[in-house]
């Protein structure tokens, strides 16, 4: 039992280290970008010595690939009423959004960085097209249907996470809720033009 309650000491350390570097890693990578954002500048911002880093991530990439790894759980969204399920997407994204950082580096690297686009397109197959497929009228246009609708919440994310136009900042969550979940809610289940 003794080395039990030794072990988990250490093991909390642990976890706090992983979690100390991990919250510097993701500030750093938001405000750097993947290219620019060195194992250094995140040891440095975790007041911890680079090889610390490289021991609990190994790399720069794996270390980036945990950082940037959200799961939106689109699957989980309640599809009742139907008409209402483009309102419930956006104020999920818009919920994601603020409360995950990530998503701002995750954003402003995607657009430059293979693996950051990757990830997010990932998202886009796994989980926005099986819902378009599930709600949209023609399973045929599933694809089609998501990539609009990611469209229109990146376009969002774009103007009010990473540009900040004060215009887009502006705006309440229901005023998004309202404007964008309208065109969400057309874009998923309208009839074809």
């Amino acid at each position: 039992m003794t080395g039990t309650t030794e072990h988990q000491p250490a093991a909390r350390r642990s976890d706090a280290t992983r979690a100390t570097i991990l919250a510097a890693a993701r500030k750093r990578f938001a405000a750097d970008g993947y290219e620019k954002a060195t194992i250094r500048a995140i040891a440095r911002d975790a007041n911890i010595d680079p090889s610390m880093v490289m021991r609990y991530y190994g790399n720069k990439a794996a270390l980036f690939a945990v950082a940037v790894a959200i799961d939106p759980d689109l699957p989980g969204l309640p599809l009742e009423p139907p008409g209402e399920i483009g309102r419930t997407l956006v104020r999920h994204f818009l919920t994601l959004w603020e409360e995950n950082g990530e998503l701002t580096a995750l954003m402003r690297v995607g657009a430059t960085d293979p693996a950051a686009a990757e990830r997010m397109q990932s998202v886009l197959r796994e989980q926005l097209i099986p819902l378009a497929r599930r709600v949209g009228p023609d399973p045929e246009q599933a694809q089609m249907r998501a990539a609009l609708c990611a469209s229109t919440v990146l376009g969002l994310a774009l103007t009010r996470y990473v540009l900040r136009f004060p215009a887009s900042m502006a705006l309440s969550h229901e005023e998004i809720v309202d404007w964008l979940g309208a065109t969400v809610q057309r874009y998923l289940t309208a009839p074809a033009p």
